[in-house]
């Protein structure tokens, strides 16, 4: 078994953030508003009525903004502040490092396709704590459900416990593999860090194997469109051989509310070496 030793930075981060209704009364707070074409809008309302919010934006000067494209009116809280007073929104895609998940739930309704160099994968949020998904390789090769149940289990830890199925599908239809897994996170969508592991179980022609796996995995939200993820794959060794490991850090770039890229570099941990992967990790992710 490979042993790795991390040492990531992160940022505190507020899980919560409070739902507002829309009133006759101005206020001196400040708000995010988002639109349902995508827009986001901060600053402090100057006045609201049946028809339309007029606010004073910290970049835009005053917006008239009707009641009709108003999809979110939330209240901002200290931590939601950078030190220069800036908003930092939460990660939209929190839930997904490179590799791994955390025990983060997908909201209801916020579902999400994500495209990387091997192929496509889509993961739907189905219900308050439960989410599931499809992921596959650009030849359907082959093609994996997931399933995630998340429980709360205080402000900023969650619990996240999950398998994975496969099949080989068309190609190789006597293939199949099985991940269960359970996943811990500390923090919230801006910032937070994950321990999971999991026995993945592979089987064909009547022959099977398998192997217990873990990641140590991270985020950090570092800027209004930034954000550092750290991402690992350990594999305990096996059959007298030896375990080895991905170790993935990059950078997520959010340049919409509901779009985001990431990139990053990994390596290979074989017999304590470190060897580079000659192809890089990247990922589009787009929110529907």
């Amino acid at each position: 078994m490979v042993a790795v030793s991390l040492a990531f930075v992160f940022f505190a981060a507020n899980n919560v953030i409070a739902q507002v209704d829309t009133t006759n009364s101005s206020t001196s707070e400040v708000y995010v508003i988002t639109t349902y074409d995508g827009g986001e809008f901060v600053g402090r309302i100057i006045s609201q009525d049946a028809k339309e919010v007029l606010m004073e934006t910290t970049d835009r000067g005053q917006v008239s903004i009707p009641k009709y494209q108003i999809k979110k009116m939330t209240a901002l809280k200290a931590g939601e502040m950078s030190a220069s007073g800036a908003y930092v929104p939460e990660e939209v895609f929190a839930t997904r490092y490179f590799i791994s998940t955390n025990g983060l739930p997908i909201e209801k309704g916020e579902s999400y396709a994500l495209w990387n160099i091997f192929g496509p994968e889509f993961h739907f949020g189905v219900s308050e704590n439960l989410s599931v998904g499809i992921m596959t390789s650009w030849f359907a090769i082959p093609i994996i459900g997931t399933v995630k149940y998340t429980i709360e289990l205080g402000e900023k830890t969650n619990l996240g416990i999950g398998t994975l199925l496969g099949t080989g599908s068309w190609a190789v239809p006597d293939f199949g593999l099985a991940l269960p897994f359970a996943a811990l996170t500390y923090g919230g969508r801006r910032s937070n860090i994950s321990v999971s592991g999991g026995y993945g179980a592979i089987w064909t022609n009547g022959n099977s194997n398998g192997s217990a796996l873990f990641s140590i995995a991270g985020m950090s939200k570092v800027g209004k469109k930034v954000s550092l993820v750290f991402d690992s794959f350990i594999v305990s060794s096996q059959n007298n051989g030896s375990g080895w490991a991905i170790l993935v850090p990059g950078i997520r770039l959010q340049h919409r509310s509901d779009k985001a890229f990431q990139f990053g570099f990994g390596a290979f941990v074989i017999d304590g070496e470190l060897i580079p992967a000659p192809i890089p990790m990247l990922q589009w992710f787009k929110k529907f």
